[in-house]
Parts: structure tokens; sequence; C-alpha cells
């Protein structure tokens, strides 16, 4: 390994640690994969498989939701995130019969611009290091009640003079009880591994095995929703706090566990809160309270739909996201 590669890892390593902490998983390859990618997950504490919505954006959090979105419909997306990272995206579905929708992504995330140096601290020019991942979805209607997805991922990375290419599939299903407005559902994600590496060594995709439930109160419209995560991680290993401490058996369980509500204000508007306890413990260097939390909001008008989510991931660092679609 060079000296020129060696600092351009160095580079890379103080981006990616943060931003894999946040995205919630110890492997460090293809952080753009853990990345909330619709605003109403993000604001549901970040990890979110079973809202059922109107709403493109959900079915890349697992792709069984995409039964639920109307015919033609196209999403922009446009992100802030840790270490002034930018992401944007895009996407499209189109309907295939009564029962199968199909769905196209694209997602951009830009580190910035960086520095390069030799270990003799002689300037090289500076550099850049970006992620693409390309999605191509695919649900089917399987009864009146359950629906089940697929998605393939297709992540290009490049930092500086290196690159690396990945293929993943995630899988999704879910099951709705319209009387009841109970949705139950089940997702692996990220399953596959890289064709390319950066250099010799190849890096694991961020698996993960997830279950989610979101059920509307009685005689309130409101939506709570619980979202298991790591289900295939128990080892106290896998998970770390910020300050080096180990957890109880209590807060390894809380690590697994992301929790939101939404609430319905009219038919058109509505609010979202969630809690990640794992982000604010595995962050969190001086006990904020703070730190984990996510809000956001969402406006439906005929054919437009917005949503906006905020994200505290540490005291000094937080996420915006922004979603417009359009059904056409």
């Amino acid at each position: 390994m060079s000296k020129k590669t060696i600092r351009i890892l160095l580079y890379l390593f103080l981006i990616i640690i943060p931003l894999n902490a946040a995205g919630q998983g110890g492997e460090n390859a293809y952080t753009i994969l853990r990345i909330p990618y619709s605003s109403r997950v993000a604001a549901n504490g970040g990890n979110n498989i079973s809202i059922i919505d109107d709403d493109l954006t959900l079915a890349l959090h697992n792709p069984a939701l995409l039964v639920n979105v109307s015919d033609m419909t196209a999403n922009l997306t446009y992100m802030t995130y840790m270490s002034d990272s930018k992401i944007a995206g895009a996407m499209f579905n189109r309907a295939f019969g009564e029962r199968s929708t199909g769905a196209a992504a694209i997602r951009y995330i830009d580190y910035g611009d960086f520095e390069g140096y030799t270990e003799d601290n002689i300037h090289t020019g500076s550099f850049s290091a970006k992620d693409i991942e390309m999605s191509v979805m695919y649900a089917y209607l399987l009864s009146d009640r359950w629906s089940g997805g697929v998605t393939g991922n297709f992540i290009y990375s490049k930092y500086e003079s290196m690159s690396s290419f990945a293929v993943g599939v995630d899988l999704g299903l879910n099951y709705y009880d319209p009387d009841s407005e109970l949705s139950i559902s089940f997702a692996a994600k990220n399953l596959g591994g890289q064709i390319k590496a950066f250099e010799e060594k190849h890096e694991k995709m961020p698996m993960d095995f997830q279950m989610g439930i979101t059920k509307r109160l009685a005689h309130a419209p409101v939506f709570i929703s619980a979202t298991l995560s790591n289900l295939h991680k128990w080892d106290k290993d896998d998970f770390y706090n910020a300050d080096g401490s180990e957890d109880s058996f209590g807060e390894l369980l809380m690590k697994h566990i992301t929790i939101g509500a939404d609430v319905l204000i009219g038919k058109n508007f509505n609010v979202s809160l969630g809690y990640n306890y794992r982000i604010g413990k595995e962050l969190s260097t001086d006990g904020n309270k703070w730190d984990g939390l996510t809000a956001g909001a969402g406006l439906n008008i005929k054919k437009i739909r917005f949503g906006v989510s905020y994200s505290k991931l540490h005291v000094s660092s937080s996420s915006l996201i922004f979603n417009l679609s359009y059904t056409l």
C-alpha cells in the first residue's frame, strides 16, 4: 500500500466512522445503504418498514410497501448529513396490471473534497469521495392483506483513485389489515457482497434483518410504530458506546428498537416524532438527552406530496431530509 493510499484511507476513515455509527452498523463499507432515504422514516427514528401510505420513498426501506403507491409517481430527495456530506436522489414507479408494481431509484452521496498529503507532509493535491447507489424494485400483491417485494441494489464507490463495486438484495414482506389499520412487516436487507474491492480485501455488506409493526390507536388519529433491527446480532461485541462502557441486557435490547409516532392533522397533514436509543447512546459523549431524537412533517395536496425531517444525531451534528413527490 502506497503512502498516498494510506493518507487517503485515513481521511475517509474520519468520514465513514461517524456516518457508520449513525447508520447503526458494525461494518464500515457502503454506509449509504444505512442512511434513511424517506423523510417519514427518518422522522420515525430512522428505522421503519411498516408504515402504510401513498409514499414512494417508503419502498426503499421495504420493497413490499411499493404496492401502496399511486402509479407513475416521481420523487426527488435532498439530504444534508454528518461531516458536511450531501445526498441527492430520484425515484419513479410504474404499475403492471392490478397486482404488480416496479420502480427504479438512484442515490448519490458526496463526502466533499479533501487535501491529500504523503507521510512526509507533502501536498499531493485534492481528491473527492463519493458513493452512487442504483436500485431496481418489484412488488407483488399476494392477497388482499399480504404483499411481497424485492430490491436489487448496485453500489459504486470512488475514493480518489480507488473504486469499488457491490451488489445487494433487499427482501420485504408486509401484512396489512385495513379494518384495524394494523401493519406488520419483515425485511432482510443488504444481502450480497463486493464484486470489486478497493484493494485486495473484500468488505462486508451492512446486512440487517428487521421486523416492524405500525398500529393506529383506537379513537385517535395517531399511529404508533416499533421496529426491531439487527435481529441477527445479539453479541455485545457487535455494539459499542462512545465512552467505551459495556451495556446491560436491557440496554442491549433497547439498541434493537426504534419507536415512532405519526399524528394526522386533517386529511393532508401529518407530524412525526421518533427516538432511536442506539444512535443516542452510541454517539452521545456528554449525556445529552436529545441525542437520537427525530421529528418531521408531511403535506399532501392533490398529486403533490412534500416531506421534511430533522434528526438530532449528535450534540454537534444533525440531518435534514427533503422529499418531493408528484403523481403524473
